[in-house]
């Protein structure tokens, strides 16, 4: 019998929070240029140029303020709401701002023109075709700005989903070859050393639960640290003393929030395609340390310069962690790599954000 469909969650509605002071000088800045934009087809470099903008820009910041306050109070309500009727609901309070704008700036105008003697004239039009045209202007501008959320945020889902995806497929695969590898070194140590066998089938089944984890979700370094240990003893198993690690993690605060098996690939990127080409084997360094608001952990193995990469080389790997590390801290999180003087070293930087209790 097929199993029923899991429902998903439902699209979050599409506009940004305008309760953010970033959105709200985002606003600011658009509307600053759009009433020089608009002063310039106008008038050009001309006498009236600055008096023009000056109004112009005033007029402008109160209309994207206003819109901005009002779609922020009115968040709530246009969350539950799908797009279609959420972005009616969004365009028909950006024009009643519009229209509240253009009435006070109307009175405005014709208090100061009985002041100075010159009525609303100098405004250069009627009411009736002065608040129709901020009200075509604002629709037009409105309907264009909705569209542009509604298309980046969709973009947005896209791409997090794509690299979900990548997360999932990276959690749940284990190379076979170290799966069968493992399996057949606790075989070989279940008459010679069982309790040695035992504490093996324990660090592999806890390195399965790890590996299949809620791909969001987060951890202490402190338990990524485990992980990749746990995953050196298992390989331990069958390199024996040909694989050596070195922690140097002293420096690193230990409930730094990170996603689950960041540094757990790493350590098997060094054993897979450094340590384990060796007849000799080699020693895996792994150092960290606290740069300001940041950490940087690396790790770093010998490599034979005489032998080729092996196929598919460590760039799957790597590429995987780096884009996880982008998804969880956008444009914080990094992994850079490189080869010298016959050592592979990759290194992590991500903020040290302590990880929620």
């Amino acid at each position: 019998m097929d199993a029923p469909p899991v429902a998903e969650d439902p699209p979050r509605f599409y506009l940004p929070d305008f309760c953010a002071p970033g959105n709200v000088l985002a606003v600011v800045l658009i509307a600053e240029l759009v009433a020089l934009l608009l002063t310039l087809a106008r008038y050009g470099i001309a006498a009236d140029f600055w008096p023009d903008l000056s109004r112009t820009s005033l007029f402008l910041l109160w209309v994207g303020l206003g819109t901005a306050a009002v779609l922020c109070a009115a968040r709530p309500r246009l969350q539950q709401e799908d797009a279609r009727r959420g972005s009616l609901l969004a365009l028909g309070l950006t024009l009643a701002v519009t229209v509240v704008v253009t009435e006070a700036a109307w009175w405005l105008a014709g208090t100061a023109g009985k002041l100075l003697g010159l009525g609303t004239h100098y405004i250069g039009q009627g009411h009736l075709s002065f608040l129709l045209r901020n009200l075509l202007v604002g629709a037009i501008a409105g309907a264009l700005a909705l569209r542009y959320f509604y298309v980046s945020q969709q973009w947005k889902r896209n791409v997090e989903a794509e690299a979900a995806a990548r997360v999932r497929a990276l959690q749940a695969r284990i190379r076979p070859h170290f799966l069968f590898n493992s399996m057949n070194a606790i075989a070989s140590l279940t008459r010679s050393d069982p309790v040695r066998a035992e504490e093996a089938v324990t660090d592999l089944a806890e390195l399965f639960r790890f590996s299949l984890r809620e791909s969001r979700e987060r951890i202490r370094l402190e338990e990524e640290v485990d992980i990749a240990q746990t995953y050196e003893r298992i390989e331990r198993l069958r390199l024996g003393d040909r694989l050596r690690v070195q922690w140097h993690l002293a420096d690193v605060p230990v409930d730094a929030s990170v996603p689950a098996l960041i540094l757990q690939p790493l350590i098997e990127n060094a054993v897979y395609h450094g340590i384990e080409p060796l007849t000799e084997g080699g020693t895996v360094v792994v150092s960290g340390r606290r740069d300001g608001r940041f950490v940087e952990i690396s790790v770093a193995n010998p490599v034979d310069p005489s032998r080729p990469m092996r196929a598919g080389g460590s760039r799957i790997g790597l590429d995987n962690v780096r884009q996880r590390l982008e998804l969880v801290f956008p444009g914080e999180g990094t992994l850079q790599w490189g080869e010298a003087q016959g050592r592979f070293t990759a290194t992590l930087r991500f903020p040290a954000e302590a990880h929620a209790a």
